[in-house]
């Protein structure tokens, strides 16, 4: 009787620990998925335009004027230049952005889209690495686009396509050759 109440409580305890080790193995396994959801905005230098929103990986983050209000107008060919910055979670500031003018604006196809300020935010295929702002000020797909600052808005100096004497917005292009979109 002895062995069997010593082999009935090493089977008891041997499934109370796979019990134990299959809940911790679920909450493991959603834990990574909700840091992948998690959209990061800051600040960082970008050449020709100072301190402006950056992505996670250092990306400059653009404005597209032809965009009404948080309902984004870039898809299609547009969005293939300009990828709009999606989240499947609360997008999270850091280095001076806040998160107060952070949010969130639903796509056509029901992905979210990151704001600030009010302005969907996009990256620039032509962007190679971190600091870099080939988009700034140019002309494309019925609209301008400008990076932004941490109160969102454009930054005063000028990158990209430039400003010439004048003040006028002038479109240069890159090596990249995004003039055949």
């Amino acid at each position: 009787m002895n062995r069997k109440m010593h082999g009935i409580a090493v089977l008891a305890v041997g499934v109370l620990a796979l019990v134990i080790a299959g809940c911790g193995g679920s909450s493991s396994s959603s834990s990574p998925d909700e840091e992948q959801g998690t959209t990061v905005v800051s600040l960082g230098a970008a050449e020709g335009v100072g301190m402006v929103l950056v992505e996670s990986k250092g990306m400059t983050l653009y404005d597209f004027r032809k965009d009404k209000g948080t309902t984004s107008s870039c898809y299609n060919a547009c969005a293939g230049f300009w990828p709009p910055l999606l989240t499947k979670g609360e997008p999270q500031p850091s280095n001076g952005t806040s998160a107060s003018q952070l949010g969130t604006t639903e796509r056509k196809d029901g992905t979210m889209q990151v704001t600030y300020a009010g302005h969907p935010l996009y990256t620039f295929v032509e962007d190679a690495k971190p600091g870099e702002a080939a988009g700034n000020n140019i002309d494309k797909f019925g609209g301008e686009w400008y990076a932004l600052n941490k109160e969102g808005e454009e930054p005063t100096t000028t990158g990209g396509g430039g400003t010439n004497t004048e003040g006028e917005s002038t479109t240069t292009e890159s090596s990249g050759g995004y003039a055949g979109y």
